[in-house]
Formats: structure tokens, sequence, C-alpha cells
């Protein structure tokens, strides 16, 4: 039985999809990783998987190149002719369909910026987008979301029928690599942490604004690469923040925060906020699709309103003053994370997907032949 995952980055494949992927490998499976060579590509040889290349422009919406880019993936895909083909993030969903994939699964881990905007291009993308996975999705036997809204609205617009949506909280986490050793911060001030791009989608200028209401009472840290590229990238004056730049020690930074904050404007479900959960930190959020989805509002943080700053610093405000509240969120937090996203339990959600569906062909091939 062959099964195969289409993106269009190796490292997404590889940072979110590998558990998934070695537990079918352990299971007798044939499993390939259809992705365009990048710095990971050769490592899945080293879990069982067999690596095969196409090559996409992502950033691309030149029609001939979108034309060859679909033409390439039919014929990497036909040629292994999988008995499942499982795509993740929009174009490899979308030019996904256009294979002779028997079973085809798309997941939507998030909509992007574009489902943010409302300026004309943002409008004419989104409904590319909303229009692609309808006319698509027709061939897919399910599609799975990562979080309640993103699918909701699917299935309200008539994009997919309720029979075919899946929801699977996030890509996982692994609770035991990500749990948090009780250390002191040596601050006396509690530190107060946020990791993200540097883009106004990520609810930056709320963060510095908050700093600045905070300044006296804690120690803002901001973690995260310039994303020059994109076009809500900006500069921000870290007056009041200790700007750390790009790190790849998180656990570590995550491990001296008190609190950690994400005022992002969506999400699918973001992968820092499982980190800070599972790892015992109280999470002030925004009210958001995917980052409502790791915090219980009171629970193991708060939800605050999308771009109100000020909101944002009252309940961060609350935590800094409460140290026992701090306490008890973020051991309501690690029990969250354990309960909803452990790496185990996800995995055996996309593994019974499959299953399911490879039952149905079963169950299809036996009506054929009465």
């Amino acid at each position: 039985m062959k099964i195969a995952f289409l993106s269009h980055l190796d490292l997404n494949l590889y940072l979110f999809r590998l558990p998934i992927m070695k537990e079918l490998v352990k299971r007798g499976y044939e499993v390939y990783a259809i992705c365009p060579k990048g710095e990971v590509f050769d490592k899945f040889s080293e879990f069982g998987i067999k690596a095969v290349e196409y090559k996409i422009d992502r950033g691309s919406l030149n029609l001939f190149k979108e034309i060859k880019t679909i033409q390439n993936i039919k014929e990497v895909i036909n040629s292994i002719n999988p008995d499942i083909l499982h795509s993740f993030m929009h174009k490899p969903n979308i030019y996904g369909s256009f294979a002779n994939a028997n079973n085809f699964i798309q997941t939507i881990t998030g909509l992007g910026s574009f489902f943010i905007h409302n300026d004309l291009k943002s409008k004419i993308i989104k409904n590319i987008i909303l229009n692609g996975y309808k006319f698509t999705s027709k061939k897919a036997k399910k599609v799975i979301f990562q979080n309640s809204d993103d699918l909701e609205m699917f299935v309200n617009l008539g994009i997919i029928p309720q029979s075919k949506a899946v929801l699977i909280k996030s890509s996982g986490i692994d609770t035991n690599e990500w749990r948090m050793e009780r250390v002191e911060n040596g601050n006396k001030k509690p530190i107060v942490l946020m990791i993200a791009r540097i883009i106004k989608d990520k609810g930056v200028e709320e963060y510095i604004k908050a700093a600045e209401i905070l300044k006296d009472k804690a120690e803002f840290w901001y973690v995260g690469d310039k994303d020059t590229g994109n076009k809500n990238a900006f500069n921000p004056d870290w007056k009041n923040v200790k700007y750390l730049g790009f790190r790849k020690d998180i656990k570590e930074l995550i491990v001296k925060c008190d609190i950690f904050v994400l005022p992002s404007y969506r999400e699918g479900v973001p992968r820092t906020l499982l980190e800070a959960a599972s790892m015992s930190k109280p999470i002030v959020t925004t009210n958001a699709p995917g980052c409502k989805e790791v915090v219980d509002d009171g629970f193991n943080g708060f939800l605050v309103p999308i771009k109100d700053y000020k909101s944002l610093a009252e309940k961060i405000e609350i935590l800094i003053d409460n140290p026992k509240m701090r306490k008890e969120f973020g051991e309501n937090s690690r029990i969250k994370a354990v309960n909803e996203f452990d790496i185990k339990a996800v995995v055996n959600q996309y593994i019974a997907v499959y299953e399911e569906i490879i039952q149905m062909e079963s169950e299809e091939g036996r009506m054929e032949n009465v």
C-alpha cells in the first residue's frame, strides 16, 4: 500500500508530517514525500521514506509557470501511482487534484493573509483560492482542517459538503519533548515573550504598544525573523522590547519566560502556542481562528479582541500581578496540550482517516464485483 504526501516545501513535511509518515512506515506502508528539493530533502530516506522531487515557484502567479508545475506534479504522482495522495498547503491541495490518484485527501493548515485583508489583490486571490477548492475538493475523499473556524467557513460557503470535512486540531506536538523544567528566570520583573515573524498580521504592533504601557512592570522579549518579502513586513521601534532576532533555542527561551503572548490576526493552529502550552506557560492570545483553539479563556490564559492593544495590555497585567494565577494557568496549559494536541493522538486521528478511506474503497470494490 502506497501513501504519498505532497507539499510545496520539504521542510513543511519534515517538521510537521514526519511523525505520521514514520508511523505509516512502521505499519508496513510504502511512504513517499513529494516536494521540491530543499535543505532536508535527503533526510527522509533515514526513516524509510522515499523523497521524490518536483519543481515549483511558490510565489508565482504566472499562468504558464503554474500550468507547467501542475504537469510536473501530475507526472510525478502518476509515476508513483499511490493508493492515497495526501496534500498540504493551497497550491499542492489544488494542483494535486489534477493527478490520477484514486484516493485524494487535502489538509488545510490555515488560510493565510489573503483571508485577513480586504485590499483588491487579497480579495481576488481569496476568490481564486475558494473557487479552486470548490472545484478540486470534488475529487477529494476528505478535507482535513486544523481549526473549526476554517471548517465552518468552507461548509457554510458550500465549498465542501459536511460529510467530507474532518477536524484534526493542529499538526500535534511531542509533549514528552516539550516539557517544562522548573527554573527561576533570575529577573526581578516577569518576562513576557512573543515569537513570530515580524509582520503586522502577527500583532507585532499591538505587542509593542502593550509593552509601552507595561514597561515598568515586566520585561518584554521578541523572537522572530524579518520577512522582507511579505507585503505586511515592517521595521518596528523596539524601544520597550528586547528584540532577540532569529533564534533556534526556542525551548530554552520559553523556559525563561513567565507569560507567552501571540496577538495574531489569524492562524491555522500556531506551533508556538502549542510549544508554550506544552511547557506549562500561561498564554495571552487573540480570539482569532487558530489561536483560540489553544486557549480556553480564564482556564489556561486569556483571549483578547484582534488589534486591541489595550485589552492585550490589561490581560498581560493581570498575569504580571498574579504569580499564583500564572502557575495555575500554566499547569492548565500543560493539561490541555497533553489531552488535545499530543502528537500520538494527532497521528492516530490521521491514521483513522486513511483506514476509513481504504475501507470505503474496499467496500466499493466488493459492490462492483457483486
